[in-house]
């Protein structure tokens, strides 16, 4: 009984120790610092965190355009102000320019010949054709825009040439070039003079750039349209044959272009039509 009583007393003493170890360190643990026991819990390279928040990104600045009309200040301001209506004319009219005074007239109309005389409806596009047609006419104009980016944009860009005096230079190589290609039948130019009612000019000089340029047009039309019905005399032989040889089998309900159109393209691949078309293209402006 006695050592029975004796190892009950122990066990409480046991747990009595046990139980002040315990609020001992609870104690101890309530007053170490908060760096310490950061420290212990988190391990090295760690980050310590934070609990504020983050202050929100604030609106996105938009800038302010203010435009506004008032009443020129001096002479120079007028000037800026009409040069500037000018270039937004000419850049709204760029379209017109490249196509009327330049080979893109004709080289597109050509184009188009031969894609209706070859019975084509959807190949080649128009966009590829409009495509050919601009680079061609950069090929051939190469020339002509090298001289204007070199008498008057370039001096312009530099300062060294007045607007009116760069849309003189940038004129003149145009005039030159349209001169050209109605040197041999001046007869438009006459035709637009006396409808106008000037004299007969001497010199290109003499020939203002509003008669030259309707002159210019009219004469692409024509030189495109005599290219075209020579394009088309060869094509036209074949589908004539193609139609009499299927009368004469009595195949009337056969469409003549489904059987000619073939023959069409093996003779256009044969002679290399696209080289030999390319080629009197752009020799027809040299």
């Amino acid at each position: 009984m006695k050592n029975i009583r004796r190892k009950s007393a122990n066990k409480k003493n046991i747990s009595y120790n046990k139980l002040a170890a315990l609020v001992l360190f609870v104690i101890i643990a309530s007053f170490l610092p908060a760096a310490a026991y950061a420290q212990e819990l988190f391990p090295d390279m760690s980050v310590q965190g934070t609990m504020d928040m983050l202050t929100p990104p604030g609106p996105p600045v938009i800038p302010f355009i203010d435009l506004t009309v008032r009443n020129p200040a001096s002479g120079q301001e007028v000037a800026f102000s009409l040069q500037l209506l000018l270039l937004l004319t000419v850049l709204s009219l760029a379209p017109s320019i490249i196509i009327l005074m330049t080979s893109f007239l004709r080289v597109a109309i050509v184009l188009d010949f031969i894609k209706r005389a070859l019975s084509l409806q959807q190949v080649p596009p128009n966009q590829v054709i409009l495509g050919i047609s601009l680079f061609l006419t950069i090929l051939i104009m190469w020339p002509t825009f090298s001289l204007i980016y070199t008498n008057s944009i370039e001096p312009l860009s530099a300062g060294e040439l007045s607007v009116e005096s760069a849309y003189r230079e940038a004129e003149a190589p145009l005039r030159l070039f349209m001169y050209r290609q109605m040197r041999a039948r001046p007869e438009n130019i006459r035709l637009f003079m006396a409808m106008r009612g000037l004299d007969r000019p001497d010199t290109l000089a003499d020939v203002p750039t509003y008669v030259l340029i309707p002159a210019f047009i009219l004469n692409e039309l024509t030189v495109a349209f005599k290219i075209g019905i020579l394009l088309f005399i060869p094509f036209i032989v074949i589908d004539m044959v193609v139609a009499s040889s299927l009368m004469s089998m009595g195949m009337i309900m056969l469409p003549p272009i489904m059987i000619s159109m073939p023959f069409k393209l093996i003779l256009f691949i044969l002679v290399d039509g696209w080289g030999l078309l390319t080629d009197q293209l752009v020799r027809s402006f040299m």
